[in-house]
């Protein structure tokens, strides 16, 4: 039999997802850059498999409903919120993506961030840059130097805890004088185990002098971090974000670095992206912006691009995903498809 894979996304030639595994299995491969739900269906009604960055492209149940032979939408990223997971669960299809190809790379570039916001290192070097050298200059000596504190003596906030917050837990660890997280859904024993302390949100932002947001972006979480949320936290506090843009209140967090509610902002993602090269926000001297590269390495680029195609050919093997993102289905996926995994 020959299978049919559509990747949706005509992505540049030097990314490498391995199209020869398909060759392999005599699975057909075609990509196509796809900017409508119309153009989608053409491509891959027929398809038992789509490859595709739900990030960049929503796969909505318009898309899901035509898709007649799928067995699996494999997305490109830890990220799915562009997959319809319920219209996909409903319609018999798996759901799969690379939930831990960049634990190091995002949880390395977050405390990064964080030790750049500690030792002032953006505006010591903008002082630098502008002939401001000496420590005895008033700029140094009064404005830079009293705001920079030990980090033994200070507290990091993680709102979320899943595989990139434990990881930065278990680095940090020894560097700052205590570890909250605020995660409605994690297992009480899960932070304990890593001398973490579980806590309300309201009650990390008031303790936190590094607010750090690692939640996956739901309907819950969108907007999440608020002027209500920014009201609660020190002046002299960092937020940083390396999760999802809408998470944080774009306006709100404006609002708070210009009125000096908070002492900075470090941000690997925002919202909109890419963002208006007018945006006000793109002005402030205490925003550090990374533009949404935490995520990458070399080993990391070939993990994520990998991955997808490890786990098509698995569910074209008989086998579940190992990366199920709704292991709900398997019910609704034996019966749609006829001889079904064991």
């Amino acid at each position: 039999m020959t299978w049919k894979v559509a990747m949706t996304l005509d992505l540049p030639a030097y990314v490498d997802i391995n199209a020869k595994s398909f060759a392999d299995i005599q699975a057909h491969f075609i990509k196509r850059q796809c900017d409508s739900e119309e153009e989608i269906i053409a491509l891959a009604h027929d398809a038992e498999a789509i490859i595709t960055i739900s990030l960049y492209q929503k796969i909505t149940r318009k898309i899901i409903e035509q898709l007649h032979y799928c067995k699996i939408i494999a997305n490109i990223g830890i990220g799915y919120e562009g997959i319809d997971v319920e219209a996909a669960t409903e319609c018999g299809v798996c759901v799969a993506n690379v939930a831990d190809y960049c634990l190091d790379e995002v949880s390395e570039h977050t405390l990064a961030l964080m030790m750049a916001c500690a030792r002032k290192l953006f505006p010591l070097d903008r002082l630098v840059r502008e002939g401001k050298w000496t420590v005895e200059r008033p700029e140094m000596r009064y404005q830079v130097y009293p705001t920079i504190h030990r980090l033994n003596t200070q507290t990091l906030g993680l709102v979320g805890f899943g595989r990139i917050p434990q990881a930065i837990a278990s680095k940090v660890r020894g560097l700052v004088s205590r570890i909250l997280t605020y995660d409605p859904y994690v297992f009480p024993d899960v932070p304990a185990q890593m001398g973490v302390e579980l806590v309300e949100l309201d009650f990390l932002l008031s303790q936190s002098d590094f607010v750090s947001v690692h939640a996956n972006l739901t309907t819950e979480t969108k907007g999440l971090i608020g002027m209500e949320q920014f009201k609660k936290m020190k002046p002299t506090a960092y937020l940083i974000n390396t999760s999802r843009g809408p998470i944080v209140e774009r306006n709100a967090l404006y609002t708070a670095l210009s009125q000096g509610m908070i002492a900075g902002a470090a941000l690997d993602v925002l919202d909109p992206e890419p963002p208006d090269p007018t945006d006000p926000l793109l002005q402030l001297n205490k925003v550090i912006l990374t533009g949404h590269s935490a995520f990458t390495s070399v080993e990391a680029n070939l993990e994520l691009h990998k991955r997808p195609v490890e786990e098509v050919i698995r569910v074209f093997h008989g086998e579940w995903p190992r990366n199920f993102v709704n292991p709900q289905v398997k019910d609704l996926y034996r019966a749609k498809h006829a001889k079904g995994i064991s």
